[in-house]
């Protein structure tokens, strides 16, 4: 029995194909993954409403979400690390000016600055969602773990400069998650490995994005997928190969672990 190692698994990218599919090898890894007694979860910049099937088609009940904000353990919540009410209203106004939309979101659902944009069509569509309701002050009573700002890698250098108490990490061309500063799926893990007391050294976790780095970084074998940013794989330990091309099934056996 392996209950003293946990491996993390990303969504987008490494559990999940392009096309948004779980590969029938990925399914068959975690499964005999859980049969050796190794702790099974995921680490992921969603939010839980949005992989809840995921969760339940790989029978996974420990969870890191908005990129470490959110951490349930055993479907217990351990650990909540909300933005401030005060910055979010603040950058409302500032992105407002700017024609910039934001999407809030809680572990329930999400809610949108403005209505019919076509960036948010855009970058949720790419992860198969629709544009969300609309209520710009959804904020003010709910507490929001990641918001979600809509402009290009051009533009986001005025966030950047303006808000230097919040962490921003792109996740796609023309979409940035807001993050409280210091807020990273590293610390998420943190916070659960402390309660399971799991060494750092007895963590794996496998990733392909730049949310991904503090992750695989932080971990004791980090291992980056063959479709992962470059770099996600300078800093890994280990790559595997792509998503579509039994990845995990690969970087599992590689490390030792199945």
């Amino acid at each position: 029995m392996n209950s003293n190692k946990i491996v993390f698994f990303d969504i987008d990218g490494t559990l999940l194909d392009h096309q948004k599919n779980l590969p029938r090898s990925t399914k068959e890894a975690i499964h005999q993954l859980k049969q050796t007694g190794v702790h099974v979860a995921i680490a992921t910049g969603r939010a839980p409403f949005m992989y809840k099937e995921l969760r339940e088609e790989l029978g996974i009940s420990s969870y890191v979400s908005f990129n470490g904000q959110y951490v349930v353990l055993n479907n217990e919540v351990i650990y909540k690390n909300p933005l401030s009410k005060n910055r979010l209203e603040h950058i409302l106004n500032f992105s407002k000016d700017k024609k910039h939309p934001l999407v809030y979101l809680d572990h329930n659902t999400m809610r949108a600055s403005e209505d019919n944009h076509h960036y948010i069509h855009e970058s949720l569509g790419s992860l198969k969602f629709s544009h969300p309701e609309v209520d710009p002050t959804y904020f003010l009573n709910n507490e929001i773990y990641q918001a979600l700002l809509f402009c290009t890698s051009e533009e986001e250098h005025e966030y950047l400069q303006a808000y230097d108490d919040l962490h921003f990490i792109r996740w796609h061309d023309v979409s940035i998650d807001i993050l409280p500063k210091g807020g990273s799926k590293a610390e998420g893990i943190k916070q659960m490995i402390q309660k399971l007391n799991i060494h750092v050294d007895n963590v794996v976790a496998f990733g392909d994005g730049l949310n991904d780095i503090e992750m695989i970084e932080f971990v004791g074998t980090g291992v980056a997928m063959g479709n992962a940013k470059e770099e996600i794989k300078n800093v890994a330990n280990v790559v595997t190969k792509n998503v579509d091309d039994h990845g995990i099934i690969h970087g599992l056996e590689k490390i030792g672990l199945l």
